[in-house]
């Protein structure tokens, strides 16, 4: 092999064996990525094996100020239950209630060469776009808790999260009569959770239905119906003022979607002293919920076993890093027209009658937290 270049109308010979060793060196420097140790690109690594032999995992949660269970109970499950999968480690994340740094952690975690993701939406639409970047790189999304609105989802674990809703709305059919005193004494007041959030949308679906008949028939009188930006505890309490300001305190009921909520509800409730004195919901069986139900502030709360949400999640990761296809019990719909494999666990209704046999058998709360200050043997559980 020879090449002439021609310098000052004269021809000079190069080696062919000199040029095939430039054409090689600048075959290698073509490729700019960011290499492991093998000389493979970091990004092309996580790229294109749809989580199999995936070794680094990014979880992506979605805040801590609005319910305790994030950092308290998500995090710890989800990295223990992921990492007991040989030789896998977790990359945590958590947006703290913003969208925009969600989706500037999920490119983090792409570009450290994350190559599962589980991501609990700040926003369900917005993360739509994170999706969309996973997909690109041959990386699987896990929407865990609430549903990514993206048709490229691959897995989505939570709960039945209008039964949620539903179940909320039993108690209130079951115990109402404890609390309305006749005509003019019925007033429910009806405080959601965000609505950039799906599970707070079917929340509400599912407590609307299940009281619609009462509603209609005028047994119970809606006077508030509000969701609650980016389930915000003191907007909560504000709200509940406003509500008992323009009733003049003549409330009977209040749905509250979460523990966080009706922590800052009730405190609006003992202004006027009227805590333990209004039906109260909630949800998550956080320790300060179920705290609340112990001195009879708040009247329920709804259980969702996280540890074992976090274990379905896990065993997606597995069968993705085995190669193996995971095992799912349905589907669920997202607004672009997608039809996601998911888990979905079962909720269950807690009130002062079955916390022992509820979050205190499943360990789930922490005794001194929820009995502080309470008499020893208060609900069975002090």
């Amino acid at each position: 092999m020879k090449l002439f270049t021609r310098q000052r109308g004269s021809f000079t010979l190069m080696s062919g064996v000199l040029l095939l060793t430039l054409i090689l060196a600048g075959c290698g420097s073509a490729n700019t990525g960011t290499t492991t140790g093998s000389g493979t690109p970091a990004a092309t690594t996580a790229a294109s094996t749809n989580g199999k032999g995936c070794t680094k995992v990014g979880v992506l949660l979605p805040e801590t100020a609005t319910s305790a269970r994030w950092d308290g109970k998500d995090k710890p499950y989800l990295t223990t239950d992921i990492q007991a999968i040989s030789g896998v480690t977790v990359d945590y994340y958590n947006a703290q209630g913003v969208s925009a740094t969600q989706q500037n952690q999920a490119d983090q975690a792409l570009t450290k060469g994350d190559c599962i993701l589980v991501v609990a939406p700040n926003d369900s639409a917005a993360a739509a776009a994170i999706v969309t970047k996973a997909k690109a790189s041959g990386v699987p999304v896990i929407a865990y808790d609430r549903i990514i609105q993206s048709k490229d989802l691959n897995y989505y674990v939570s709960f039945d999260n209008q039964k949620v809703g539903q179940l909320q709305g039993q108690y209130i059919l079951d115990h109402y009569k404890d609390y309305v005193k006749g005509a003019g004494k019925n007033n429910i007041s009806l405080i959601n959770g965000s609505q950039t959030d799906q599970n707070a949308i079917l929340f509400n679906k599912g407590v609307e239905e299940t009281l619609k008949p009462l509603i209609d028939n005028k047994t119970l009188n809606k006077v508030y119906d509000q969701f609650t930006p980016n389930w915000d505890n003191p907007t909560a309490q504000t709200e509940m003022e406003g509500v008992l300001t323009k009733n003049a305190n003549n409330v009977q009921i209040a749905y509250v979607a979460n523990d966080g909520m009706a922590s800052t509800v009730i405190a609006a409730l003992k202004a006027q002293h009227l805590n333990g004195k209004v039906l109260v919901t909630g949800q998550d069986a956080t320790d300060a919920g179920i705290h609340n139900i112990l001195t009879g502030d708040q009247s329920m709360t709804v259980y969702k076993a996280i540890l074992k949400e976090a274990q379905a999640t896990a065993d997606i990761v597995k069968a993705l890093h085995d190669g193996t296809t995971p095992t799912t019990t349905g589907t669920s719909l997202t607004s672009d027209g997608g039809s996601i494999p998911s888990v979905l666990e079962a909720p269950v209704a807690v009130d002062k009658t079955n916390i022992v046999a509820t979050v205190v058998k499943d360990n789930y709360i922490d005794k001194a937290t929820v009995c502080a200050g309470l008499a020893a043997g208060t609900g069975g559980v002090c």
